[in-house]
């Protein structure tokens, strides 16, 4: 005796070897013995043999009408498969037919609800009429999958994908049919869907793919700003008194927001006034505005190679930035130095500056480093006044305790770009140039942090101790600069904490209640998310040199490049700020100079793959 049974939702046959009445053990085809449930069982049969049992009843079945076989059976009430199967053949069914059906009515759900053990009902119309609509838009889709799966493959982008390159790249409906081929194609290529999208014309531009990423995550609605603040951003500051000095700033070339400047004014007995001029458009962006309050969700100006995108619009930098041939409005911390470059006296002054020079880093350097320092001094623009800022900056710094610190033989990269060529230049960190302008900003940002504390203003401080920096609004020793205090004050246009503690010094110079109070919740705010987003723009700024550091390589055609071991497998490269794991470096000592092969460079990916040559002597 055979048995024709459902196990696990699927149709089995075997020969029965004992019958339990509730159970049957049974052995199928290839000699596996199973026991199964009496109810399990279907059909009984003798013959025809087990060996094509199933092959005769799923052929039959193949040739079975499911809408011939609906629209014979009742349509509101339950049926029997044997009687359903009767009527079909006019006559009682054999076993193969008998299960034919039942595989017929198992396989078409559509069609027929099953309700029971052999016993099934036919669908509604409407129902039946919705679910072969769904049936043939599941295949169209198929279909349609198909076909931009091969497009894909073959390099080419279906039309329906250039609409939503965008959402595929950065945000895909991963139900969606297009990201679904996307997939599949991207699987039998090989490629990451990003690699493939480029392949198919769809990426021109691998820095505009990564840049436009970070603007859909941290600057959903972009990067312009509205009318709003564009208005406020006109600053009205006619009323303030014109300082007597000859101004100028030092930035790189590329500088729009100038935030610092410094003058000298000789005083009697070979003592002289320092002037450290830091632009103030909290003079006219007032808390609770619209400007304002773009300029906390910003919170700070975003700086990648050849871009950025500014905290503050257009119109508010041209205003308060420090051009030269100007008078600016500035907040102004005056140090009235000894001859031995001591402090002997600082004051506070809200006024306008002339700015007569902007001083650029590209030219400033070539007559002002440590070789021309200890030359006689040439009529270059403001060559004296630089000589006593730097003299007094190397004092401050050996008041600090941090001259001859290590951090000052570090190398500094920028990147200029121009029609997508880069130049990267190294700018050693401790030149006299950086050492003026750090120097000063470090005394100006502790000078009015300590003012701030002992006059009880709150402010927003930046800490260091034990190799951890935090900010607070709680002044705290700065382990790292060597001070008892740091506010970030000295970049208003720049960071939004400098605005805010710009304010609070303004408050302060001109004994008016600050704006802001120690438990104010838009301090605690601007703190907590600054050093979030801080870190953010960090980041991308790091990735983005990285990425340029990849497109220099490939531009040059560096095949080969030495680089120096930092420890185990990882090394930094010459020339370029780009440090990367070795998997082929032999164990080396850190120091170690090394001679490398560059073998793949993916700027999607932004990775590199390089292979280790040889080591170079030291």
């Amino acid at each position: 005796m055979n048995v024709f049974y459902e196990e696990s939702g699927s149709f089995k046959v075997g020969t029965v070897l004992a019958d339990n009445i509730t159970s049957l053990q049974v052995e199928a085809i290839h000699g596996k013995r199973s026991k199964i449930k009496a109810a399990s069982v279907l059909l009984r049969f003798e013959t025809p043999a087990l060996t094509d049992f199933m092959d005769r009843a799923q052929k039959v079945a193949d040739e079975l009408d499911p809408d011939f076989l609906w629209e014979c059976c009742a349509q509101d009430t339950e049926f029997e498969s044997e009687s359903l199967a009767t009527d079909y053949f006019g006559r009682k069914p054999d076993p193969v037919e008998a299960a034919a059906t039942l595989i017929l009515l198992h396989n078409a759900p559509m069609y027929f609800y099953k309700k029971g053990k052999g016993r099934y009902k036919a669908a509604p119309p409407d129902a039946l009429k919705a679910a072969i609509a769904s049936q043939e838009k599941k295949r169209l889709l198929a279909e349609l999958k198909a076909r931009y799966t091969e497009q894909l493959c073959d390099g080419t982008l279906p039309e329906a994908f250039k609409a939503i390159i965008p959402q595929l790249l950065y945000k895909p409906d991963k139900n969606s049919i297009e990201w679904k081929a996307l997939e599949a194609a991207s699987i039998q290529t090989k490629l990451s869907v990003p690699g493939l999208l480029e392949k198919c014309g769809a990426i021109p531009s691998s820095h505009d793919y990564h840049y436009h990423r970070f603007l859909r995550e941290h600057f959903p609605t972009g990067t312009d700003f509205s009318e709003a603040d564009q208005r406020q951003a006109l600053c009205e500051v006619n009323n303030l008194p014109v300082a007597d000095v000859s101004a100028f700033s030092i930035d790189d070339a590329s500088t729009t927001e100038i935030d610092d400047a410094f003058s000298i004014t000789p005083l009697k007995l070979g003592s002289f006034r320092i002037g450290i001029h830091i632009a103030a458009p909290a003079l006219g962006i007032q808390p609770g505005t619209s400007l304002d309050k773009t300029a906390a969700a910003r919170l700070s100006t975003v700086y990648i190679p050849g871009k950025k995108i500014t905290m503050l619009p257009d119109a508010a930098i041209d205003c308060y930035t420090l051009n030269e041939h100007r008078l600016c409005p500035a907040v102004s911390l005056y140090l009235d130095v000894a001859d031995d470059y001591t402090v002997t006296h600082v004051e506070n002054r809200i006024e306008k500056i002339n700015i007569t020079k902007n001083l650029r880093h590209d030219t400033l350097e070539a007559y002002f480093n440590e070789d021309t320092l200890n030359q006689e001094p040439t009529n270059e623009p403001f060559i004296q006044e630089l000589r006593i800022l730097w003299h007094f900056a190397s004092k401050m710094e050996t008041v600090r305790g941090k001259a001859g610190d290590v951090n000052n033989d570090k190398i500094d990269y920028t990147f200029d770009i121009d029609n997508d060529h880069v130049t990267i230049r190294a700018r050693r960190r401790g030149s006299p140039v950086d050492k003026v302008v750090s120097e000063l900003m470090i005394f100006a940002n502790t000078e009015w942090g300590r003012q701030l504390a002992e006059a009880n203003i709150a402010g927003i401080y930046r800490s260091q101790g034990n190799s951890k920096v935090k900010m607070s609004t709680s002044p705290a020793p700065h382990q790292g600069l060597g001070v008892a205090q740091y506010a970030w004050i000295s970049s208003p246009m720049r960071r939004y904490v400098d605005l805010i503690n710009q304010r609070q010094l303004i408050a302060m110079i001109r004994e008016e209640t600050p704006p802001y109070s120690r438990d104010s919740d838009d301090l605690l705010i601007a703190v907590q998310d600054f050093e979030i987003v801080h870190s953010i723009y960090s980041d991308f700024q790091r990735s983005m040199e990285h990425y340029w550091c990849l497109r220099w390589l490939l531009q040059e055609n560096i095949q080969t490049i030495n680089a120096q071991v930092i420890k185990e497998n990882l090394v930094r490269f010459d020339h370029i700020p780009l440090l990367m794991r070795v998997p082929s470096l032999p164990n080396m000592a850190p120091d170690s100079y090394v001679k490398l092969e560059i073998q793949a460079i993916d700027l999607l990916d932004r990775t590199i793959r390089a292979k280790f040559v040889e080591k170079l002597d030291s």
